[in-house]
């Protein structure tokens, strides 16, 4: 046992042992400089103490919820990011990822399901088609970055609750809006007349239907869909420009009862 400033040391194998880390996990640690030795003795023996295992407390408390090296040495070094912010942040990291695994667990139950079911030949078939439209659930996930936490934790929830039958029906109550609102737009049906104000008022119950009154959730669904600078490239809205100009001022019409009869 070494003595320095009237601190205990140890070595690092000691050291290590102790800590449950390898000496090389040590070793890296020194070389990035996030954990350096509380001494060097003549002979290159690094000697470490109390401080140091605490420091090493906090960096491996940091790995374990996902942080990497660099990140951490930034946090350990006096971030302008305050820890609590950092860790809402990583938690939001962690969720995605855990959406995506729910996704692919949930296309392995329903491959399983299938597989069970067909034919030798037909095997791979039908895995490529699940894995498909696995694929482009899973290219919905940005969306859930323009949610507050709050929000997501809600919105996971009511999916969970819901039968699938609800949600089936509000899918296609929405495919049949957009196609008249299509429709409607392309027969130059005016903005203010009554038709159109008949087809905001059912867009505004669809949206009503998702929100539930919750202004956390039409919050984060305005940044959504008001947001055009950061959505995926070949990401392409489920309805037209067109269509989308028309929908906003037949929407902002009915906002301020400004129907006109006879169209």
């Amino acid at each position: 046992m070494h003595t320095h400033a009237d601190r205990p040391l140890r070595k690092i194998k000691c050291f290590a042992d102790d800590a449950g880390v390898s000496v090389r996990t040590l070793h890296l640690y020194d070389r990035l400089g996030l954990l350096k030795p509380a001494a060097v003795t003549e002979s290159g023996y690094r000697l470490y103490g109390e401080e140091e295992l605490e420091r090493l407390e906090h960096i491996l408390a940091l790995r374990f919820v996902g942080f990497n090296l660099e990140q951490i040495k930034e946090l350990l070094h006096g971030s302008n990011r305050p820890l609590s912010i950092a860790l809402r942040m990583q938690r939001d990291v962690i969720a995605r990822e855990k959406r995506r695994l729910d996704f692919a667990l949930a296309a392995i139950d329903e491959a399983e399901r299938a597989l069970a079911k067909c034919e030798v030949t037909e095997r791979w078939q039908i895995l490529r088609k699940i894995i498909e439209v696995f694929m482009m659930e899973n290219d919905w996930s940005w969306t859930q970055n323009y949610y507050s936490e709050e929000a997501r934790e809600k919105i996971d929830a009511r999916r969970r609750s819901t039968p699938k039958a609800v949600i089936e029906q509000g899918e296609r109550d929405w495919a049949a809006l957009l196609a008249d609102v299509e429709e409607a737009t392309a027969s130059g049906v005016d903005p203010s007349s009554a038709q159109a104000l008949a087809l905001a008022e059912r867009w505004r119950a669809l949206v009503a239907q998702f929100t539930q009154g919750d202004p956390e959730i039409a919050r984060g669904l305005n940044r959504l869909w008001s947001d055009t600078a950061h959505r995926p490239r070949d990401f392409k809205r489920p309805w037209s420009d067109e269509a989308d100009a028309f929908i906003k001022k037949a929407l902002n019409c009915e906002s301020s009862g400004g129907a006109v009869d006879g169209d």
